[in-house]
């Protein structure tokens, strides 16, 4: 058992998630859910960023996160889940990550 890891890699991952609220709006982020084990309050030496960001895009649906990693370079393990507005407020079928933000995430933008 490591003693005090729990706070350090909270405040690193909780540090990282506001540089991205500061820098995503103007790459195009509309709005963005902190989902997964983090957003259920999990802490532990794996645990990553699991963010759900809505934005309007072209892409396919398999390209879109690398937009994010690519422009943000994440420091810290991340998962990158985007939607567009219509497809957020309209999901296609039982979408497991949506459902998440709707029972379990938490709004940090938007």
């Amino acid at each position: 058992m490591m003693f005090g890891f729990g706070a350090q890699r909270r405040q690193i991952l909780e540090a990282e998630m506001q540089r991205f609220v500061d820098e995503m709006p103007q790459l195009g982020m509309t709005a963005m859910y902190l989902i997964g084990p983090f957003a259920r309050g999990e802490n532990d030496p794996g645990t990553v960023l699991d963010l759900l960001v809505v934005q309007e895009t072209d892409d396919p649906v398999h390209r879109r996160a690398d937009f994010w990693t690519t422009h943000l370079r994440p420091r810290i393990g991340i998962n990158f889940y985007v939607y567009t507005q219509d497809e957020f407020d309209n999901p296609p079928g039982r979408d497991m990550i949506l459902h998440d933000a709707a029972n379990n995430g938490e709004r940090i933008y938007g």
